[in-house]
């Protein structure tokens, strides 16, 4: 049950706040939310005793700086309650997740995790890469760490197994194998060059390896390949070499783990430098290395190992399943809620290890080792890029080195596929989460790039003066913004921000120099007058970066937009025509074009078109027909 605790009208804020929030909070397990006077979500977390653990807010004086900024910020207080400790674990991670408050410890990943899907509902099953949302009559095996790690993966089972990767619609319309039957990464059954039998107990086999039962599959085809190989079947024979070969490489992959000591796995390694952190994933299943990924969680600097990597795996585990085990480098606070939290995920049990001695430790010494050196490498190239970001604020007059830098650039053709994007650069380098597409709504005259980029800052502005006056995402707002072009595009884009009230942004225009020479740009900026950087200038490149990073992410947005119109047909816009009926109608007519000048009764003889269906769209490109 959600219940808001609000201060009185009188809008007290902190311990005063959480006073009046404890007259109602219950003694019952539950997840609590520090609002701030906006309604933003300052804070969130979870109790055995919600009552008690609130209580201890108003004691100041105990509580560290990051803590004390927060109490003196709320407003007001959330609660919901839930029946256990765990349950309350699993919302808390949700909501934090969702809503990132700002003084939670972060896991910033919005991305997907790959998987491998064999479908069971066929009797040629199907074996492919999957994201998303499982569906129904298909097993599946991972997650996988990088698209790269299913990729390699998918392509060693395929000339292990030799099963199919295509679609069923393009099994069915086939008459001749495909260039994998060729290079022997598949059997064919589309032209029936595997019987049914025999491809089932590939798929058989398939599913015991990613199972991790493969413990005599390589015996087996050993002794297959010398039975070939003595009746003189050494076509045969050469083909289960192959396979041999693939499971070999496939085997190759776990060679830093013992299968018979981790099966299945998530190895999860803390290092700490100075105040940030590296968590290391490795996820092994079946004995198998699928692959490792590093992540930098945000938190305050005095933050701990142990409170980071609990506050890390609980926000991990909120979309995916966990493993049967999970071994970390670190004792968890709370690890006996963390561990239940996680086996009501699962719906099985699981365990959290922090192994002391033996081949596990042994395990988890390795992902530390990735992690320091991925911390490190990190810390490197923030050294550097905070000495480019130093150069940046010298440059412009800035008073501190730009945390968010936001360029902008549009692209289309002849004003057709209009798009405006913005790309983000800071501390971190690039932020690709944060780049936004614009697709041109207009009314804009065609090759109006003035008139475009006015559209596409309005837009953009409006939606952050909106969300600064409600106190929302207030590290989205920039601290300086770059315009590809020159004193024209300036002047345009200093009246769009005077227009909207936009203050403390610091606006340039870098211009591309004579014959658009890279390197002899000229910048733009209010009471200067143009200037330009030394050829081999460390922040020139770096500006030049930006820029050219704005001019690919325009050009591909509006390659996409385009390919997207060009697929697109008037067939589109009938009701009642769907994918199979247009790709019919096409098929049989050969353009739209021809459809629109078909008669009816042509229309009643196509494959797939009912009478009603054809008076339908004989009816669209004929809005005068009486249907007589």
């Amino acid at each position: 049950m959600t219940t808001a605790i609000s201060a009185p009208s009188t809008r007290p804020k902190g311990v005063e706040a959480i006073h009046h929030a404890l007259q109602t909070m219950p003694q019952s397990p539950g997840v609590y939310r520090m609002l701030g006077p906006k309604g933003d979500v300052l804070y969130v977390g979870k109790a055995l005793n919600l009552k008690k653990r609130v209580t201890s807010y108003t004691h100041v004086s105990r509580l560290t700086e990051r803590l004390r900024r927060m109490v003196s910020e709320t407003g007001s207080m959330e609660i919901v309650t839930t029946h256990t400790e765990a349950e309350a674990l699993l919302l808390e991670a949700n909501y934090i997740k969702r809503m990132q408050p700002r003084y939670n410890i972060l896991l910033r990943d919005d991305k997907s995790y790959p998987w491998i899907m064999l479908t069971d509902r066929h009797d040629f099953p199907q074996i492919s890469k999957h994201r998303g949302k499982p569906v129904k009559g298909a097993s599946y095996w991972g997650p996988f760490a990088s698209a790269w790690s299913v990729n390699q993966t998918l392509n060693l089972l395929q000339r292990t197994f030799l099963l199919r990767s295509c679609s069923d619609s393009e099994m069915q319309g086939r008459t001749r194998p495909c260039l994998l039957h060729q290079i022997h990464r598949c059997s064919a059954p589309c032209t029936d060059r595997i019987s049914r039998e025999e491809y089932a107990e590939l798929a058989r086999e398939a599913r015991n390896f990613l199972a991790g039962k493969s413990t005599h599959l390589r015996e087996e085809l050993g002794r297959e390949m010398e039975q070939a190989a003595e009746a003189l079947e050494f076509e045969r024979a050469a083909a289960i070499r192959d396979r041999i070969r693939g499971l070999s490489a496939l085997q190759q992959d776990s060679s830093v783990i013992n299968p018979s000591t981790v099966s299945d796995a998530d190895i999860i390694a803390i290092w700490q430098i100075a105040g940030q952190s590296c968590i290391q994933v490795f996820f092994i299943r079946g004995g198998r290395n699928n692959g490792n990924r590093a992540f930098f969680p945000s938190h305050a600097r005095d933050e701990s190992a142990p409170d980071v990597l609990a506050a890390f795996i609980g926000q991990f585990y909120d979309d995916k399943p966990p493993p049967a085990q999970v071994l970390v480098n670190q004792d968890l606070p709370e690890c006996d809620v963390l561990t239940s939290a996680l086996s009501i995920r699962r719906g099985r049990k699981v365990e959290i290890t922090h192994p002391q001695r033996g081949e596990k430790r042994g395990v988890i010494e390795h992902a530390e080792i990735n992690a320091r050196e991925a911390l490190e490498r990190r810390l490197a190239e923030s050294a550097g890029q905070a000495r480019l970001l130093q150069g940046v604020a010298d440059l412009f007059g800035l008073d501190a080195p730009p945390r968010r830098i936001e360029t902008y650039d549009n692209s289309h053709i002849q004003g057709a596929n209009a798009y405006g994007v913005m790309v983000v650069g800071g501390p971190e380098g690039f932020d690709k989460r944060a780049y936004r597409k614009f697709s041109i709504k207009g009314p804009v005259t065609p090759g109006d790039d003035f008139g475009m980029m006015r559209e596409v800052l309005e837009r953009r502005f409006r939606r952050a003066l909106r969300d600064r006056e409600e106190g929302n995402r207030p590290e989205d707002w920039p601290d300086i913004l770059l315009i590809d072009g020159g004193a024209g595009q300036y002047s345009a884009v200093r009246a769009v921000l005077d227009e909207l009230g936009v203050t403390g942004v610091t606006l340039v225009a870098i211009a591309k120099g004579p014959d658009r020479d890279a390197g002899r740009e000229w910048f733009h900026m209010a009471d200067r007058p143009p200037f330009q950087l030394p050829l081999r200038d460390p922040v020139l490149y770096y500006l030049q970066r930006l820029r050219d990073e704005a001019h690919r992410f325009a050009i591909t947005t509006h390659r996409a937009g385009r390919s997207r119109t060009l697929v697109r047909s008037e067939l589109d816009d009938i009701p009642g025509v769907g994918p199979a009926r247009k790709r019919a109608l096409l098929n049989h007519f050969g353009s739209a074009r021809s459809v629109r000048q078909a008669g009816l009764g042509e229309l009643e003889n196509a494959p797939g078109i009912n009478r009603d269906m054809a008076r339908a769209i004989y009816g669209y490109f004929h809005p005068d027909w009486t249907g007589d």
